[in-house]
């Protein structure tokens, strides 16, 4: 049965139809990408992570062997207003989100430096953050959404809120073990049946009801609008899609338009990641060089991650996560690292966002 797609209202905000593009950085998900999804009615989301490297490094302060130097400059707050100022070129006033994983250095900084951006909902995954609303008790109207892989998690974290803020998330995601980048799920838990988005958003969606009404939105493996209605079925009030917006001619890297019409199914791998997680990937690039065995010198000069602890964990697995997303954001095909959805190969053309978001919500 057809469902016609409702807008969505979460905290002061409306978005006109319930489609989150995932926010993907390095440099995947800026200003083009996410003002033109926000543009067309969805929800555009801007990454900010590795900010330092947009328009090839032009806002940072401070650059050291070609990378931004520490945090301040690797997650930079004069780029990312700019990214904010030529996302609302594009799509005006309609509501911007901003994604920023809870694992990096400086997460507050960064939150804080999203609020004063303009972003107007905060999403964050990669670690459960039971402290964001810390960062926004200068900014009332800012919503808060976590990312979350379960309905225990989402439990720690309202309780959490609840008791020390007086406040519960204004929307939540339940994120599946399909989605691209890292994963909030062990390696081999990725896997099974009980860990798949269908299995665990029902109980996402029972404990959300617990606290209130607070809209649950499914993420991961998501490809087209029976997807979207068989999520909504299931309790669900939106959607999160990123792998579909890198087949499109607005995302940011530009690389990824010319590489996903020629991916197999084969080419997608569960990688390890110095973030601690393991990581959905295209086997090119970096991960190529590491098989090879001639990955590029590990030097750890923009501090991104605290699980890294400065290159340790980078060293462990081989490679610097902010080197190779840098590299592969600027068009790196030898050592850039590149990031993709477990249905990647499924892009065999590339759309507008127009396009998509059109085929999305007509069916």
């Amino acid at each position: 049965m057809e469902t016609t797609l409702k807008p969505l209202k979460i905290g002061k905000f409306t978005i006109k139809y319930p489609i989150f593009q995932g926010g993907m950085g390095v440099g995947i998900s800026w200003d083009e990408l996410a003002g033109n999804v926000s543009k067309q009615g969805g929800l555009g989301i801007i990454s900010a992570v590795g900010t330092g490297y947009y328009k090839k490094m032009g806002f940072v302060e401070k650059i050291v062997a070609s990378k931004p130097f520490e945090a301040i400059n690797f997650y930079s707050k004069n780029a990312l207003n700019e990214i904010f100022k030529n996302a609302r070129k594009i799509c005006g006033d309609k509501p911007l989100g901003a994604n920023i994983l809870y694992a990096i250095n400086e997460y507050g900084r960064v939150v804080r430096d999203a609020c004063e951006a303009g972003a107007n909902f905060i999403i964050t995954g990669a670690g459960l953050p039971t402290n964001m609303p810390e960062f926004v008790k200068n900014f009332p109207d800012v919503a808060l959404i976590p990312i979350v892989s379960s309905a225990k998690a989402l439990k720690i974290l309202c309780r959490r809120w609840q008791d020390r803020y007086k406040r519960l998330p204004d929307a939540v995601i339940i994120e599946g073990p399909l989605s691209g980048g890292h994963q909030g799920f062990k390696y081999e838990d990725c896997f099974k049946e009980e860990y798949q988005l269908e299995n665990i958003l029902p109980h996402v969606v029972d404990e959300a009801k617990q606290w209130g009404d607070i809209p649950v939105i499914a993420a991961g493996g998501i490809w087209d609008r029976s997807d979207i209605n068989r999520m909504i079925s299931l309790g669900a009030s939106g959607v999160q899609m990123a792998t579909r917006f890198l087949g499109t001619h607005e995302c940011d890297a530009k690389a990824y338009a010319k590489i996903l019409p020629l991916i197999k199914k084969e080419d997608i791998l569960l990688v390890k990641s110095p973030v601690g997680y393991p990581a959905r990937a295209l086997n090119m690039g970096v991960i190529e060089r590491l098989k090879e065995g001639n990955a590029p010198k590990i030097r750890c000069i923009s501090n991104c991650v605290s699980p890294c602890q400065r290159g340790k964990e980078a060293k462990i697995v081989g490679y610097c996560i902010a080197d190779s997303l840098g590299k592969g954001h600027l068009g790196d095909l030898q050592e850039g690292l590149y990031f993709s959805g477990a249905n990647g190969y499924r892009i065999d053309k590339i759309l507008s966002v127009e396009e998509l978001i059109g085929e999305l919500v007509r069916g």
